[in-house]
Order: structure tokens, then sequence, then C-alpha cells
């Protein structure tokens, strides 16, 4: 008999330690804790039709690896967005199959993610050497969503005038990718943005364009000069932005010096798999004047209390939660580990491993080149980086290429395109060539070599890019593998400690879920390749979307979306195509409580929605007479509810069905925020409740890893009459028979994290699903009764008990002791553990969610720290140099001079069992205020 899963999983798994924590909840069983926290009336009556036992880690290791080698990785040259990576050995060991650095968080708490921040840093840098421009953020989704990102930012940087004469017309040119255009479509047409797609140098600007969109190499690999276009756009007052292709820039003139105000992508060919579609990381550049309309995160340089260098997310104003409906962007996670290892790829191969990369690739094309032109086939260009378009029967040339293991890209029936790869061998010159002549009943001639550029001279780069030290100093394994060594301990993980962040669900990411993403069947994978090489993908997509759509109480599911917030746009649009295809597309009101995720009103916006906010009740519940008073004033122009459940405030409301109903009286659907979901699997769901759809942080409650701020991914379920408007795409079959158009660059978003939750679900099965679900309601109830004495929670349902996290109340210790939320924040890393979500959704309040996963001594560990800065914060009331406000010390402060009041002891080992496993902190307090002042986004050391 194998181990079961679920008791490896989930933290508590002994009857002795569940017992003491339910006597100090004060019920004598977990049934009757969980009666007491969710409404009867949403139970559900029987459990998931899923199987009741799940697999044992063994069999679900030899189940995933026969799925990995149903799939056949073809060698790609389809291109596309797509390619294959040399993605360094040291890198995937210490980088992507490590916990330290795939558990880590969201890098807020700046003083304990000091690592993941310079590693995001150095990504930051390098897009910008790249790309020549002055500012970037550290990652967005893919280069489809970055483009709209783009698209949204330029219209947002309309002048007042341009606002006034109505300017929204968009220019596309038409040689872009096909997927890129396709999202543009999806996220234009609610900001009533028409989009003008036509040939870039046949264009003539007429003064109703906000900006212009064109892609660096074009589509079929034509390398194109913008300057003149840019130009002209200029001159009309529009803005331009590139989709310019990261390793073509190592060869290609920088977008910045021809004039391109913005720069996007993806940096997927820099270091990180294919993963038949994603996760890699999209990049955004543009110049320092529009700083403070880029979407996403930016790293900065700073000081902290001691004047030492430190890193943090600099203009932190752009978030969400702080301009809600009026943001312009619903960017929440992004692509952090991949930004990672992006970042190590360029510093491991520097300028000259780039340019080395780089030439591969295009002399791989030039020698094609001049072998299919000496066979007298005719190409598209005679001036490309890495891709060809030859004119040929593309149906011949597919059958022989399949013969050889080869896939090529076909636009259509007289034409094949295909792009080469820093991984071209020349053996397999001599094969693609091989395969043209069969084409025309010809034999092979010997292939010799190219070695002269095909870049146009004037387009031809001769600036230098990764310049900084940083890119120039580790060339040798050994020199990275402690690189990466010394960054990973500045840095709090769930390798470390507990991390209780509420709303954000910071679970165990077992390795045997995490192991099959290293293997080739999957990491390998073109998501352009045929359906039949991808038996496997497809087979895991099928039964996923099904137990997802299960899970949740839905018809159908859409994996695309690959993030949350993403999900939110996504599961809107879907409603709103429905009303339209019922002749109702007038219905653009949203009703939104005041407690959302600053993500609900934000993503309302980007669909097109005019936002009504519900009020909340003294105990944080929807105040449903307003909501209903509301739904009918609005009634003829009702979209929908965006509701979480349970709700922000940690609290399932009991009048949740009369919520759900009060909207669909009124002719709307109910979206659900599937944030909180890990209360509900098993117990309740959305669709039993009467939700219409929701979306799924599947780096939330199905255990995918945050990866230091992203990646996410976040399907959306959807009931039987919303099935038909799941997201299509313009290359694959996907999504309903009236689909909206794309949300992400790929069909399935990023295809190469779903064998986590696909692993979560079939190893804990039905009862392991709801057993964690329960777990998390018992240890969030252990945590609050625990603390009861010392913190009091502030919200709690009718019988006064929390869901899986809870609120607690610091709102008077700025009275009290001159200490705020944020102090006790940094005395947390002290005592070795991240904080919990800080001020959110109530200022002064810490927000705490300690999952299934941890044990009782971890949850005791914390529970001992959070009363012990409690009796810190007593004894400094009064005193300015104190060591909550000094928080956090450093080893380096701590072996130096010492003047404070309180002793060296004191600052580093408050309690006893910290000096078995003490982090220091690698820098103190941060002072915000000095990166903003002095903004600085490159690592300049």
């Amino acid at each position: 008999m194998f181990d079961k899963f679920s008791e490896r999983h989930i933290g508590v798994s002994n009857e002795k330690d569940l017992k003491a924590m339910l006597d100090v909840i004060g019920v004598k069983s977990v049934d009757e804790l969980i009666s007491q926290v969710i409404p009867q009336s949403i139970r559900l009556r029987k459990p998931l039709a899923l199987p009741a036992e799940g697999m044992s880690e063994y069999e679900f290791a030899a189940h995933i690896r026969e799925l990995a080698d149903r799939n056949q990785p073809y060698r790609s040259f389809i291109g596309m967005g797509y390619y294959p990576s040399a993605v360094p050995a040291v890198v995937t060991r210490n980088v992507f199959e490590n916990p330290a650095w795939y558990t880590s968080y969201t890098p807020y708490q700046a003083e304990i993610s000091q690592g993941r921040l310079e590693a995001l840093l150095n990504f930051q840098t390098a897009v910008i050497s790249l790309t020549g421009m002055e500012i970037g953020n550290c990652s967005l989704l893919d280069e489809g969503t970055a483009a709209a990102e783009a698209m949204a930012m330029m219209f947002s940087l309309r002048s007042r005038d341009a606002v006034r004469e109505g300017r929204n017309q968009l220019f596309v040119d038409r040689n872009i990718f096909p997927q890129t255009l396709d999202v543009l479509l999806t996220r234009s047409e609610p900001f009533g943005i028409e989009l003008i797609v036509d040939e870039y140098d046949e264009y003539e600007f007429t003064g109703r364009e906000f900006g212009a969109i064109v892609q660096y190499p074009a589509a079929d690999g034509r390398v194109r000069d913008y300057s003149d276009f840019t130009a002209a756009a200029h001159a009309k007052g529009a803005l331009v932005t590139v989709a310019a292709d990261l390793l073509s820039l190592a060869l290609l003139k920088a977008p910045g010096e021809w004039g391109a105000d913005i720069a996007v992508g993806s940096a997927q060919r820099l270091g990180t798999p294919m993963g038949f579609g994603g996760p890699a990381a999209g990049y955004m550049t543009t110049r320092e004047a529009f700083k403070r309309n880029m979407p996403g995160r930016i790293i900065g340089v700073s000081v902290d209390r001691l004047s030492n260098k430190a890193l943090r997310m600099a203009l932190q104003m752009r978030e969400q939660h702080i301009k809600r409906e009026r943001a312009t962007s619903n960017i929440c996670t992004a692509s952090a580990l991949m930004a990672s290892m992006t970042g190590f790829y360029c510093v491991y191969n520097g300028p000259e491993g780039l340019r080395r990369a780089a030439e591969t690739a295009h002399l791989a094309a030039a020698t094609v080149a001049r072998a299919l032109e000496a066979m007298d086939y005719r190409l598209a260009s005679k001036e490309f980086f890495d891709t060809l378009e030859v004119e040929a029967e593309a149906a011949v040339v597919q059958s022989l290429a399949l013969e050889q293991g080869i896939n090529f890209y076909y636009p259509s029936e007289g034409r094949v395109r295909m792009s080469f790869d820093e991984v071209t061998t020349a053996a397999e010159i001599e094969t693609v060539v091989s395969i043209f002549a069969a084409a025309k009943g010809k034999k092979a001639k010997a292939v010799k070599a190219v070695t002269e550029s095909c870049v146009p001279t004037a387009l031809r780069r001769q600036s230098p890019y990764l310049q900084e030290p940083v890119f120039n100093a580790y060339r040798s394994e050994s020199a990275l593998m402690r690189y990466i060594k010394k960054l990973e301990l500045r840095d709090i993980s769930l390798a470390n400690s507990m991390i209780s962040l509420g709303s954000c669900t910071m679970k165990l990411n077992a390795a045997a879920l995490m192991q099959p993403l290293s293997l080739a069947g999957f990491q390998m994978m073109h998501p352009f390749a045929p359906a039949d090489q991808a038996e496997g993908y497809m087979q895991l997509i099928t039964e996923l979307e099904n137990d997802l759509a299960t899970i949740t109480g839905f018809a159908a599911c859409s994996l695309q979306p690959n993030s949350g917030a993403a999900g939110e746009y996504a599961g809107l649009m879907v409603i709103r195509a429905y009303h339209q295809s019922r002749g109702q597309g007038y219905r653009n009101v949203v009703l939104i409580p005041a407690s959302a995720h600053g993500t609900n009103p934000a993503s309302a916006a980007m669909a097109g929605m005019k936002i009504v906010t519900v009020a909340c009740d003294k105990r944080g519940n929807i105040d449903v007479a307003d909501l209903e008073a509301k739904a009918k004033e609005h009634s003829s122009e009702l979209c929908g509810l965006m509701v979480t459940y349970p709700s922000t405030h940690g609290v399932f409301e009991s009048r949740i069905r009369e919520i759900v109903d009060a909207v669909h009286d009124a002719g709307g659907q109910v979206y659900m925020d599937g944030a909180n979901m890990n209360a509900q699997v098993g117990l309740t769901n959305p669709g039993y409740i009467g939700a219409d759809v929701c979306h799924l942080n599947l780096h939330k409650t199905f255990a995918m890893p945050h990866g230091g701020g992203g990646p996410g991914v976040g399907p959306i379920c959807v009931a039987e009459h919303l099935r038909a408007f799941l997201p299509s795409h313009p290359v694959v079959a996907t999504g309903g028979d009236e689909g909206i158009t794309a949300v992400a660059s790929a069909p399935w978003g990023s295809a190469l994290l779903f064998p986590i939750t696909y692993g979560y679900i079939k190893m804990l099965g039905a009862e392991g699903l709801r057993r964690a679900t329960e777990m998390a309601i018992v240890n969030a109830n252990y945590m609050s009764a625990a603390l009861a004495a010392e913190y009091r929670t502030y919200y709690s349902g009718e019988t006064g008990r929390v869901g899986h996290e809870m609120i607690l109340d610091l709102t008077s210790f700025k009275k009290d002791y001159n200490i705020d939320c944020g102090d006790i924040a940094h005395r947390l890393m002290d005592y070795g553990f991240h904080a919990p979500t800080l001020s959110f959704p109530v200022h002064e309040t810490l927000m705490v969610e300690p999952t299934e996963s941890e044990p009782k001594e971890e949850m005791d560990r914390f529970i001992e720290a959070l009363i012990s800065i409690k009796r810190e914060c007593e004894a400094a009331a009064g005193q300015a140099d104190n060591v909550v406000a000094n928080a956090p010390h450093t080893a380096r402060e701590l072996a130096g001079a010492w003047e404070h009041p309180y002793s060296r002891d004191e600052a580093a080992f408050p309690l006893a069992w910290i000096g078995e496993a003490k982090f220091f902190p690698y820098v103190s307090k941060i002072d915000n205020g000095y990166g903003d002042r002095n903004l600085c986004c490159r690592n300049c050391e």
C-alpha cells in the first residue's frame, strides 16, 4: 500500500494535534466547525463526481510520464513567437527546479526579497539594454497581452486635444503574428478603439490615430526599416509600439535608436522552454517620460535605514488596489520566475553569448536561403533575421517534413515559413534543404555555410548592449551557481517558513507535482504543433478542464487565461458576448462590492463596463438591501455582479443565494471571483450557489507555485449557456462555437504548468480535495482562536467563525504604541517569517491565511511570534528607538557598533527556537520615498 498524497500535503495529519486544535477552537469535530462556517443552504449534498481515492505519488509519476511520452516533440521550425532554447542546466537545476525560487511570493516585502529583486532587476536591465529604451518593467504575461497593454498605454497617453477630437484609431501592420492581432481585437473593442490593419509602407496617417504597432522582424521574417514610418506617426501625434524579438536585437538596430516609443514582446527564447505555449516572460520597455503610465511592476534601486543600497518595487501608486476602476491595466501577477530565468540566461551568456546565439540562428537562415534560391525557390524577402517564407506547395513540403520529424509553419497552401534558432545544427540545415529538394524531385547538393549577414547595413546594430558588470562576470558554471545561491539566501520562501498571506494561499507546491515540468515531452512542444503530435497534452487538458468544471459545478472550462486577472477579464468578456448574442449588448453595468479586490473594478473597466459600487455592512458583508436596490435601479442595463466568495473579509455570507437571485431577476449574470476557492472545494461550489462563471487562481487553490510574483494561471469555468463563448484562437481551434477572440497568445495559455494542478486533483481525489478545504478552515479558525486574547479578529460570520483566513485588528497600535502594521511586518522578518497581507482589505490590519499545508508546530511558532511582538510593542510605547520600529536587523548591523537601548540578542533572537535556523534580512528597512524620488531601474552596480 502506497502512502496517501493527502497525508503528505495536509500539514496536520495526526489526531492528537487535530484534537488539540479543535479544543482551542471550541468544537468537538471538524464537521461541527464546518457546519458553523458554511451555510447549510449551500453545502453540497453529495461528493464531487471524481474518483474518491487519489493516486499515490508513485502511481501519478508513472501516469504523468506516460502522458509526456505520448507527446511527440518533433524538431520545431514553426517560430511565430515560440522557439527551442538552450536553457542552461545550471539555471534549470538551481532556479526552475528549486523551491527557494519557485515558492517565493511577489516581493512586496522587499527587505526579505533582495535576491529575487536583483534577479528581476537583471531581467529589466537586459531588456532595456537590448531594446535601447530608458525604463522597463520586470515582466508581463506574454507577447500578445504585452502588445495589448501597450495599446492601452498609448490610448491613455493621448493629449487632451486628442481625447477631445475622439482619436480612437490604432494602426496595426498586417505582417504581425496572428495571435497578437487577435488579442488586440479582444482588448480594443470595449474601449471603442478601431484597429486599422494595413501595410506599414503604404499607409498614410490621417490624424485620427493615437498609435501604431509593428513587428520587428515582421511575422514573415522581413527585416524592415521603420524609421520613416515612425517619423510620420510622430508628425501626426501618434506613438509607435514595436513587438521586437529580443534575440534579433543582438544583431539588429535597437527600436529605441530608430524612434519607437514602446517595445514589447516575449523573452521565451532567452532561456525558457516552449512548454506548449508558456509560461514565458513578456516584456515592456519605454521612454522615461512614460514611466507613470507603464503597467506591471518596476524594480527600482533605493537605500535602507543604514544607507546601504536596497532594491524594491517602485512607483506603487500604479497598483489596482489604489486606482481600482481608474486603473488602465488589471495586471496583478506577471511571469517573475521566467523573468528570473531569462535574467540568469543573460548573465551566463553575456553580450558575446547572445551575439553568438543570434548569429547561429541568422546564419542558419541565410545558409538555407541561399540553397533554396539555388533550387529556384522564391523567398518573400532577401533581408531577414531568422525566418524565411518560401513559395512552395505546402502539402508536399509538410508530408516530406513530417517524415523527417520536422515541423514548419504553413500560412497558406502556397507558402511555407520556417524559423531557425540558437540550437540549429549543420545536420539540421542539411535535412531542411533536402526536404525542399525532394519537393522538387531533386537530390540535394552539398550545403555551403553562409558567413555574411543578410541584415541591411543601415539596420545592423552598432551600439553595445549588456555592458553592466553583472553580464560580464559569471561565465563558469561554478561562478553562476554561487551567484544564484547568493541571491537565493537573501530571500524568504516556503522553503524557510510559513507564508501566511491572506487571499494569496501560499500552500505547499509538492515536489511530485513539480517534477513533471522537467520532462522533455512537456517542455519541448510547440503550441502550434499538429494535434496528433500532442496527444498527451490534449488528454491532460481535456481531463483537467473536465475536473475543474466538476469542482466548480459548471459545464465547461477554458484554460487560456494566463493569470487570475486575465481570468477575471475573460469571464466578463464571455458574459458580455452572451448578452450581445441576445441583442442586449447595451447591458454594461457591473455591481462590485466595496470590499472587492482592486483587480475586479480594473477588469470591469477594461471590459468596457460601468462600475456601480455596492456597500458593505459593519460586519463586512455585502449590504443586501443596497445590492437589491441598485440591481433594480439598473435592471435595464445590468450586465452582472462580481462577487468574491467567501468574501474578501474571509467570511461565508449566509445570504449569497439572495444576492445571486437579485442579480438574475434583474437580467444580469453572476461572476464569482475564485480567489477564495480554497474554502469551497468539495464543500460547496459556484455552480451550486448559482453563479454563471468563475475564474480560478491555479497558483492559489490548486497548488501552482507563485514564483516570486508569477507565473499564474487563471482558467474560467462557465455554466452551459456560456459555453459557446469561451475564448477561441486564430491558429489552433479551441474554445466555443461563438468564442470571443483570444485573451492570450497561446491556445491553452501556460500549458507547461498544467501537470501541477492535474496531479493535485488526481492525487488528492474527491476525499482529499474536501479534506484539504476542511483543514484550511480548521487552521484559520485555530489561529484566530489562539490569538483572540491578543489580537481581535476584525470580521467573522454569524456564528463567530471565519472561513479559510482572518483579518487581525491592529488599528489601535499606532495610537497605543506609535507602531503601525508595517513595523510589525518588518519585525516578523527578524523572527524568520514573511508578513501576512498588510492593510487589505482594511487599513492597519493583517490578513492571515495558514492554508491546509502547514503543520501545527509551524502555526504555533507564528502565533508565538505575533504574541512576542505584541509584548515588544507594549514595552516600546513612548520610545522612538525600539526593537520593532527599527526592524529588520541585519547581520552587518548586529556585528557593528551598537547604541540601541535593547540588546543584540533581543534584536536577532527574541525567541529560543529562532537560533536553530536564523534568517538574517540582507538589508534593513528601505526608504521607499528615496527610491521613487531617485528612480533607477537598471543594475548599474
